[in-house]
């Protein structure tokens, strides 16, 4: 039992540090809703496609429950994504791309993704597989748009 104990806890610290250094934030000086409608708007004037907008907050607060501002837009372009469902269907599960935006206690504002690269691990997309690349390249304009930088 204490084995099963000492794996769980290295495999979960492995998990937590693997999700860290996957995860890729960025501040914005708006609110979180101001944040959404210009990332919303950043990817339409993209050519992109915005799919699904969710308040984790307002969701939160229908059963009762308290939770910072959170939102989380899914967008997408199929020209891009295409590409990388092409080299692994299970990319799938991780498209359209989400950013998550959402308030801390001190009132930051913060944008956050899953850094494309993390699709060579969990799909098996080639690391230098181009669609990473540009896919990482829309995020980093999108957000930086939103964060109005």
């Amino acid at each position: 039992m204490k084995h099963f104990a000492l794996t769980l806890g290295v495999s979960l610290l492995m998990t937590t540090a693997s999700f860290a250094e996957n995860l890729v934030t960025r501040s914005s000086a708006y609110s979180v809703t101001e944040t959404v409608d210009r990332l919303a708007a950043a990817v339409e004037n993209a050519g992109a496609k915005v799919f699904a907008r969710v308040d984790h907050a307002a969701g939160a607060a229908s059963v009762g429950t308290d939770l910072r501002p959170t939102e989380m837009l899914m967008f997408g372009n199929p020209a891009l994504g295409t590409p990388a469902m092409q080299l692994s269907q299970s990319a799938g599960l991780d498209l359209p791309l989400r950013v998550v935006v959402y308030e801390d206690a001190e009132g930051q504002v913060t944008m956050a993704w899953h850094a494309p690269s993390e699709f060579s691990t969990v799909h098996g997309l080639p690391e230098d597989a181009e669609v990473l690349t540009r896919m990482t390249g829309a995020l980093n304009k999108l957000t930086a748009a939103a964060a109005g930088e």
